[in-house]
């Protein structure tokens, strides 16, 4: 039988309402707010949720802390960018919110654009942006598992450090597992050397292949030093109680999303950026509105970024087939979600994760 898959949510850490169509409340980022979507998130069967990252909201790790801190068994993954913290900084923080939790911290390192100048970082290209967080994984995983760390790269170093309190390994896990995305050439290599999981967005069945075959063998290639690479899934899950119901209403929210927008031209969408994995999504309704069963990648035309910009649409039946067809490819990590996010929260914990395990 097929292992049961890890299957996260997303918890929506916003300055501003109304996150990918979510309600618009008052109160939207407070505590109260957020708790109460980990604690449904605990109550529905999810093993935890990413908490994103960026300049412009609150602080990630400030947030997991507090929402695990309200909870019991909810796992935060929490996303933190290289320059943002230093390794050796972050992996004491880290350690400090495991020891506390019982091992609970979950992380998503983070390399893509970010307003770098607003916190103290510097502008560095891609080659160098990706050669600096293979040193940061490389270091975080060293001071965790090993004391008194002397390290000289490029980017950072420590000498005789040891971070306390140490890392107290677990079933499954001999620390935090640390979860990498990115889809060019530079990014894949870091993953295949340094990551414990590597997290695609929602590409068809066909360019997941293709990727989990590339970055096994250049595990291979680069001489990869720890457990076999593991694989994720970030996608929207579309969940309505029928096929029909489930297509009806995600056709009516691109049809409001179009209206918003005004035009059908993909270039004025605000996440259309130089990033390697994003083009890749805007690049597949070049081949059709719906992919593989129902994959549906018409949302990246106006205005879905991200995991929002394509959609695994139908009933609880239909997503959960399409989500164990990735799971026969190797996927063993899922970060669903869909707005409002706190029904569907409770909606797909109810009716999608019972037909996962």
């Amino acid at each position: 039988m097929t292992p049961s898959p890890d299957v996260l949510w997303y918890i929506p850490n916003q300055n501003a309402p109304g996150h990918r169509g979510d309600d618009a409340t008052e109160g939207h980022n407070s505590l109260a707010t957020l708790t109460s979507h980990a604690v449904a998130l605990e109550q529905n069967g999810f093993i935890g949720a990413l908490i994103g990252t960026g300049w412009e909201r609150p602080d990630t790790f400030t947030v997991a802390t507090a929402l695990a801190a309200r909870t019991t068994s909810f796992e935060p993954l929490i996303a933190i960018r290289p320059g943002y913290w230093q390794p050796a900084h972050f992996a004491s923080a880290a350690a400090t919110l495991d020891n506390l939790t019982g091992g609970r911290v979950r992380v998503n390192i983070v390399s893509g654009i970010d307003n770098l100048a607003a916190y103290g970082d510097h502008h560095v290209d891609r080659e160098a942006r990706y050669a600096r967080t293979a040193e940061f994984l490389h270091l975080v995983r060293r001071l965790w598992t090993e004391e008194n760390v002397t390290f000289h790269g490029d980017h950072f170093h420590v000498d005789d450090s040891t971070v306390t309190p140490r890392i107290t390994e677990r079933p499954r896990r001999r620390h935090p597992t640390l979860y990498f995305g990115g889809a060019s050439a530079e990014a894949e290599r870091v993953s295949a050397a340094e990551a414990d999981v590597q997290l695609f967005w929602g590409e068809t069945l066909d360019g997941v292949a293709d990727r989990i075959s590339r970055l096994r063998q250049l595990s291979d290639e680069v001489g990869r030093r720890h457990a076999p690479l593991e694989f994720g899934l970030r996608i929207t899950t579309f969940v309505r109680d029928t096929t029909e119901e489930a297509w009806s209403d995600a056709e009516a929210k691109v049809a409001t999303m179009a209206a918003a927008r005004g035009t059908d031209s993909s270039a004025t969408n605000p996440h259309r950026r130089n990033a390697v994995g994003q083009q890749r999504l805007f690049d597949l309704a070049e081949r059709g509105d719906v992919l593989d069963d129902n994959l549906y990648t018409a949302p990246g035309r106006y205005g879905g970024g991200g995991a929002a910009t394509t959609w695994l649409v139908g009933s609880a039946h239909d997503v959960a087939t399409s989500l164990r067809k990735y799971q026969d490819l190797g996927i063993t990590h899922f970060v669903l979600s869909d707005t409002p996010y706190l029904r569907e929260i409770e909606r797909q914990g109810n009716q999608l994760l019972p037909l996962l395990r």
